[in-house]
């Protein structure tokens, strides 16, 4: 039996999907409640896109031990992609109860709610989640987009920020800040954090735009075609770039 499941597991790491389902399922014909063997089974199906599949064993996994964290992620998975939220929703209440230590679930909640347009529902599970963990940076990021959603700028601001205590070097969290900070109506903070996210990655797109924009607004016209003709240079699409071209040409004429 356990060679059975070893074998099972090495097809598995390999990759061979259907070897690994078929060793998988014979043993549950050994030991029909095994409920290990069951998660098992619904990610190998998940492996090989059946996700019809992967959900029923999924579910007689959860039916036979409501212990088991990583089999309620493998189905959330499966609800989130297919955008099925309050299904998500209704199973991750269910694996609070059944495993309330466990914050994970709350932020997979708080994800779905996100989804689902449930935001301050959102921000009940994140702030539960950073008053456990106040150290949680993943949940200052998700906190700082809901508010950025709700149109509260200064408290996605703070969130944002909070993150840079933790980690400095993600050309993202300078990316959304500068966009918190310039829906917020302070252009010289947005521009800080676009050219803060530049430094961080030289080829991320979207801060450089952002950056040539602001130039832009501020009569700055060298700084914003320099960063309109980096912008061009990193792969856009030919539309936008003939955009851009015409923009920049704008430009040159008031110079």
């Amino acid at each position: 039996m356990e060679n059975r499941i070893d074998k099972a597991i090495e097809c598995f790491k390999n990759k061979d999907w259907n070897k690994a389902a078929d060793l998988f399922i014979a043993e549950l014909e050994t030991d029909p409640s095994n409920a290990e063997v069951y998660n098992n089974l619904g990610l190998c199906y998940a492996n090989m896109d059946n996700d019809e599949k992967a959900e029923k064993n999924y579910l007689r996994s959860i039916e036979l031990n409501p212990q088991i964290a990583q089999t309620y992620i493998n189905l959330v998975d499966i609800y989130y992609k297919q955008k099925r939220y309050a299904e998500g929703i209704n199973i991750l209440s269910y694996a609070i109860d059944m495993l309330p230590d466990d914050l994970i679930f709350r932020h997979y909640l708080a994800r779905f709610y996100m989804e689902d347009a449930k935001r301050d529902l959102a921000i009940d599970e994140l702030e539960y989640i950073l008053d456990k963990q106040p150290d949680n940076y993943d949940a200052y990021y998700d906190l700082g987009r809901v508010y950025f959603e709700l149109g509260d700028y200064d408290c996605a601001i703070e969130n944002f920020e909070n993150i840079l205590e933790y980690k400095d070097e993600n050309e993202w969290i300078y990316y959304y800040l500068g966009e918190a900070y310039q829906a917020n109506d302070e252009i010289d903070k947005a521009l800080s954090n676009f050219l803060k996210s530049i430094a961080r990655n030289n080829k991320f797109a979207l801060p450089y735009k952002k950056a040539a924009i602001l130039f832009m607004a501020r009569g700055d016209k060298e700084d914003a075609i320099e960063y309109f003709e980096d912008y061009k240079n990193l792969g856009i699409p030919e539309e936008e770039k003939a955009n851009i071209d015409k923009l920049i040409d704008r430009i040159k004429e008031k110079i």
